[in-house]
């Protein structure tokens, strides 16, 4: 069975339904707006947006192609083999390190003009992006160190427990490594400000409100913060984040500049609905599934020698078994494991929407929903299909079409 092969097959047909997916979404600029969404754009904003919407499609394609260019360089010219055997690392551990740096590295060669094109060429000529070059490049300087540093540690962690206890490290790695993002998520407001700057909200009328909608609830935070979204973007947002006593509510700056009082409330109790059933729990128990699919699946690739001599390797390679995991073995298998966990999502925005109506909050919420959707550019009419495979989040429309009539959602 030659394993290159059928490495170059998954990665085509991977290929074409990304580029079938990004042609649905296209096709989705020429599909009729919906009436309830009719008022988010005039028309001398809707020819902003179409012209905002056909310059990001191009910069994907380009994008696009040149990651399957190299992907398919590096594989065809057994290039990761080549640097190993160059560098003439000692060890399973270094020789994994090596493949997941020059990885990363040929990665960045394709993603950091592409992003910097994004964000700093497109997004700021339709006025969204806010980030000066240096804040630019110092973000993906702390992604890539931080990155690296996962990847590298969860891969060392990998072998170690594979030469320790054979097929037995299967169950062991699966609950080190979801304790491990379970950990990331209770650390993230200390993570997050890496990036960012967290000041509290300021005392006065909206933050009563705020905190009445909590107590009336029986919902318990350890803050209300603000976080400086305004220096890399115009673009809005809210989350909660944390578990337990640390749970933390974040509004971006831009929310409290956009928005209403009675709209920023409306977003707040929507937020504070997926935090009152749960939401974010349950989207950490399917991400759970996911990561014993990808254990299996990295198991598998480093449990047959055989792969690996036909990408020019002499033993097996755990880096490389990674490697092939990501490029080959997730980017075919996300869109179906993604389908239930999105339609999952889909269903509680609808339920976090219905709490925010029953709290009075729905005409405000509308409104929000809109203001969001104007301020970031957001398609209104997107293709059925692409919602059912790639949205966790129901369109604008069918959120307000919800809004505006009796939800029976359980």
């Amino acid at each position: 069975m030659n394993y290159k092969f059928i490495a170059v097959i998954v990665v085509t047909l991977t290929f074409f339904f990304q580029t079938f997916m990004k042609w649905l979404e296209m096709k989705s600029a020429e599909r009729e707006i919906p009436g309830n969404v009719a008022d988010v754009y005039d028309k001398p904003a809707y020819r902003k947006w179409l012209q905002y919407y056909k310059e990001k499609t191009l910069l994907f394609f380009v994008r696009h192609l040149l990651t399957y260019l190299t992907v398919y360089l590096m594989l065809g010219l057994d290039a990761y083999a080549w640097i190993v055997w160059a560098l003439s690392p000692g060890g399973d551990y270094a020789a994994a390190i090596v493949v997941l740096v020059a990885d990363m590295l040929v990665e960045l060669l394709v993603a950091v003009p592409c992003d910097y094109v994004n964000s700093m060429v497109v997004e700021q000529k339709y006025g969204f992006n806010k980030m000066t070059k240096k804040t630019f490049f110092l973000d993906r300087i702390k992604n890539v160190v931080i990155d690296l540093a996962v990847m590298c540690g969860l891969c060392c962690l990998f072998i170690w427990l594979h030469k320790m206890l054979g097929n037995w490290m299967i169950p062991v790695f699966t609950g080190i490594a979801f304790l491990l993002l379970l950990l990331m998520v209770f650390l993230y407001p200390v993570f997050s400000k890496i990036f960012n700057k967290f000041e509290p909200l300021p005392e006065g009328e909206l933050r009563d409100r705020l905190c009445r909608l909590l107590e009336e609830n029986g919902c318990t935070v350890k803050e209300i913060k603000v976080m400086d979204g305004s220096r890399r973007s115009t673009k809005a947002n809210a989350y909660f984040s944390g578990f337990g006593s640390t749970k933390t509510i974040v509004l971006y700056d831009t929310l409290l500049e956009q928005m209403s009082a009675d709209e920023i409330v409306a977003v707040f109790a929507h937020e504070m609905g997926h935090n009152k059933h749960k939401d974010n729990l349950m989207m950490q128990m399917m991400s759970l599934v996911n990561l014993v699919v990808m254990v299996l699946l990295v198991w598998a690739l480093v449990s047959v020698p055989g792969i690996y001599g036909y990408f020019g390797f002499d033993r097996v390679n755990y880096g490389f078994a990674f490697y092939l995991l990501g490029t080959v073995c997730l980017s075919f298998l996300s869109p179906f494991l993604g389908l239930f966990s999105s339609a999952l999502s889909r269903r509680f925005e609808y339920r976090a929407d219905r709490f925010a109506k029953e709290r009075g909050c729905g005409g405000a919420l509308i409104s929000a929903l809109k203001v969001l959707a104007r301020n970031s550019f957001v398609c209104l009419s997107p293709h059925p299909l692409l919602v059912m495979l790639t949205y966790s989040h129901p369109t604008v429309s069918q959120r307000i079409e919800e809004l505006e009539h009796s939800c029976n959602i359980p």
